[in-house]
């Protein structure tokens, strides 16, 4: 954080984006796979905030963190994944409530499928009943999350705090 003072002089956002899937049903899963895929989806988010966190309250930041479809819904065989998801969420709305008096505010979006190396790996049946599923009968883009992001990072998105937008593709209705 140092770094960044020094070199930039502030801090106005941080995009909380690390994330891995390790999938295998809870029967099946180590209690390493379980750690892996808590401590760089959930708990890089804890590290990253709160180091950050001083340099955003004195410019009234934002964070913006990455959460997931699977983190509002579950899914089968990602007890890992959904739960550090689920943890975004929780951390999300909880931190804005301890950080708006500051006007930092902080929020996530929940990604469904988008084209992504970890969906690339996907079977192509897996994908094509995706996108049977999804209203839009598409996966996203990541430029369609960017702009998401950006728009919670910027002032038009000055009142939004605590929330989870959801971009999925109507995937969940």
């Amino acid at each position: 954080m140092q770094n960044i003072q020094t070199e930039y002089g502030r801090l106005d956002v941080l995009v909380n984006n690390a994330g891995i899937a390790k999938d295998r049903t809870l029967a099946k899963m180590t209690a390493e796979e379980w750690q892996r895929v808590i401590d760089i989806n959930l708990t890089s988010v804890f590290n990253c905030s709160k180091t950050a966190l001083p340099l955003l309250i004195a410019n009234q930041g934002n964070i913006v963190s990455m959460s997931s479809f699977s983190g509002l819904r579950g899914n089968f065989g990602q007890t890992n994944y959904t739960a550090s998801k689920a943890g975004i969420i929780g951390f999300t709305k909880t931190l804005s409530k301890e950080v708006g008096k500051f006007g930092v505010r902080v929020n996530a979006v929940a990604p469904g499928f988008i084209e992504s190396k970890m969906t690339e790996a996907m079977p192509e049946d897996v994908k094509m009943m995706v996108k049977k599923l999804t209203s839009l009968a598409r996966t996203g883009k990541p430029a369609e999350v960017a702009s998401v992001i950006a728009f919670l990072a910027s002032d038009e998105a000055s009142f939004i705090t605590g929330d989870v937008i959801n971009i999925d593709g109507g995937l969940w209705l």
